[in-house]
């Protein structure tokens, strides 16, 4: 294999690409499949190399789960201000995007969410600081969401946000696990949750 020597990378460029490369490796064979021993061959630069950017493989995690909380953050952004669809159209793609990011990024969702970084306490200080901003961005579409009277505005609007999040959560987690729900059914569960939440809706029961 042809090794890249370290002086081709920039300081900012390899660890980009120490990111991009370590996500591809947990999405094709999982979390335990990773290590920056391997990560460092793929790339075809040093340990040493990697090492200089991430302690441990704890950290690495971490920049990819904090990477992935970037991402789906810039697709919500792009829904809440797209000046071409209604409010009750950006609640709708909104829902039908986080089902979608999920299920189609697995591993790095799990990454995100799930309770290897998040359970045994070891998530950085840079991710806590993107995932919170993130809830906080959807706690403050719920707000504005109430009072353009898309989505009931009766109930507490972090209490809703959270509420809605788990809903969300339980979907992609059902599908992702194959678990009672399978990828075909998503279009209608997204509609079902819609509908749940949709103030319309639940003005007319």
């Amino acid at each position: 294999m042809l090794m890249a020597s370290k002086a081709s990378y920039h300081h900012g460029d390899l660890r980009k690409s120490l990111i991009a490369t370590a996500t591809e490796m947990v999405a094709q064979a999982g979390v335990e499949s990773l290590s920056l021993r391997k990560l460092a061959e793929r790339i075809g630069v040093s340990r040493t190399a990697a090492y200089h950017h991430f302690t441990d493989k704890n950290a690495l995690l971490c920049a990819i789960a904090e990477q992935g909380f970037k991402q789906w953050h810039q697709q919500a952004s792009e829904i809440f201000t797209a000046n071409t669809l209604t409010p009750e159209a950006k609640f709708r793609q909104f829902v039908h995007a986080y089902i979608g990011f999920a299920t189609e990024n697995p591993s790095l969702y799990e990454l995100m969410f799930g309770g290897i970084i998040w359970k045994e306490k070891q998530s950085t200080e840079t991710l806590k600081s993107m995932a919170y901003a993130s809830f906080n961005y959807q706690v403050e579409m719920t707000k504005l969401w109430q009072q353009q009277g898309v989505i009931i505005n009766n109930e507490n609007s972090l209490r809703l946000a959270q509420v809605n999040w788990a809903t969300l959560h339980g979907i992609a987690r059902l599908v992702i696990d194959g678990i009672y729900a399978q990828s075909s059914q998503i279009d209608e569960m997204c509609e079902c949750a819609v509908k749940v939440f949709l103030a319309s809706n639940n003005n007319a029961t």
